[in-house]
């Protein structure tokens, strides 16, 4: 057979592990310990071989998201964490010192943003540059660089970062190159193609879809060298050096810092994510659809979407994703309320989150973004009555129908 779709990979990758009793979906273990026989076998998964000891490292459920979600990101090796920010969280700082430098987009989702200052606090050198000019990426590079960390789009101006152009930086520099994958996901963009070393993604957004799960994780594409990396312990400088990297990860991050998935909660990601194309084309035509009705209105000053032409990358989101994502933003014009305007909404909810079936909005300065200041959200490019949709799956002409008479 020739290469599967991604649908129909994910749809049979539990059934495809020989699960018990031919079950299609991986069965909930709910044990917290795992006992053995024989006392040589849980030696053995203390000293790193296959198998479950404890749950705050792993279960039976969680290994076949896992196994999923690597399959999904076309990586080498996927952990599962408690959200996308444990999974963020846990990744520098099992990877980076103090005394280290990291180069980060300046556009980044508000907590990513708070994480850089707790670094930085730790003896961590973070500098934030605009990561859309590969020239300040270069120019921001310095003897003790150890990683470069990106998002795909940004939320919620969605700007688009170098990927291509940082790809190429980082596999000349030996740097680690994280990209964060959460608002394109792995259906819209395959970011191995452009030489990332780690995809970290909060598996709550548009992998589970439903808005019942929080969930993160990091994917090792096996692209980066590991043995050239100064900051791996002694300890996991052995076997498959491809696996050294994410080996770290998993002991001195998720085991260490506890920020584990629970496997009621594997399972709800992985039967959600079974229909992730399906959602994300309809949420990604909507999306269109709205931010041009947006863009032709008198009372929108400007609209904030890669589908736009006008848009700075709207070439290179062309380019490199299937579509354009779901998340859109935009301003009113002068003298126009967003709040008043959200509040006439009838079907879209007022709430924070992302990739949801549902569509939601909400005023991006008074709410995530309110912690920055106002110096940081100007840096950003956030205006002070700027409004972030993220696109749900409702019938295309009730959602167009809903902004239409809230404009009115």
């Amino acid at each position: 057979m020739s290469e599967q779709g991604f649908t129909t990979k994910i749809v049979h990758s539990d059934r495809l592990l020989n699960l018990e009793y031919g079950a299609i979906h991986a069965p909930i273990h709910n044990s917290v310990p795992y006992g053995f026989n024989d006392v040589q076998g849980l030696i053995d998964v203390f000293q790193g071989q296959p198998g479950h000891a404890y749950a705050r490292q792993s279960t039976p459920t969680i290994d076949a998201l896992q196994h999923k979600i690597c399959q999904m990101e076309n990586g080498y090796s996927t952990l599962a964490f408690s959200s996308g920010m444990a999974a963020i969280t846990t990744t520098f700082l099992s990877l980076l010192k103090s005394g280290d430098h990291l180069i980060c987009s300046r556009f980044l989702f508000g907590n990513t943003n708070s994480i850089m200052g707790t670094l930085q606090s730790y003896g961590i050198e973070v500098t934030l540059v605009d990561a859309t000019k590969i020239e300040e990426v270069q120019a921001a590079k310095q003897e003790n660089t150890r990683m470069v960390f990106v998002e795909t789009i940004a939320n919620p101006v969605t700007q688009i970062s170098a990927l291509e152009a940082i790809g190429d930086f980082c596999e000349n520099e030996k740097l680690v190159y994280v990209i964060d994958n959460t608002l394109t996901s792995s259906y819209l963009f395959d970011a191995t193609k452009v030489k990332v070393s780690l995809i970290v993604t909060s598996l709550s957004k548009y992998v589970a879809g439903h808005g019942n799960a929080l969930g993160g994780s990091v994917t090792d594409s096996g692209l980066f060298d590991w043995q050239v990396y100064p900051n791996i312990f002694p300890a996991y400088r052995k076997g498959d050096s491809a696996m050294w990297g994410i080996s770290q990860i998993k002991k001195k991050g998720l085991r260490d810092m506890g920020g584990c998935m629970s496997s009621q909660t594997a399972h709800l990601i992985s039967v959600g994510s079974e229909t992730m194309e399906l959602r994300m084309e309809r949420q990604c035509d909507n999306a269109l659809a709205l931010a041009q009705l947006l863009e032709a209105h008198p009372k929108v000053e400007k609209v904030y979407y890669p589908g736009l032409k006008n848009h700075p990358q709207h070439d290179l989101a062309k380019r490199l994703f299937k579509k354009f994502g779901a998340i859109l933003s935009f301003d009113l014009i002068a003298g126009e309320d967003c709040c008043e305007l959200l509040n006439k909404l009838k079907i879209v909810i007022n709430a924070t989150h992302l990739g949801d079936n549902r569509t939601l909005a909400l005023p991006v300065a008074p709410t995530i973004y309110g912690e920055m200041g106002l110096e940081v959200r100007q840096k950003m490019g956030i205006s002070e009555t700027m409004v972030r949709c993220s696109i749900g799956i409702e019938n295309t002409a009730d959602l167009l129908a809903d902004f239409e008479q809230a404009l009115a």
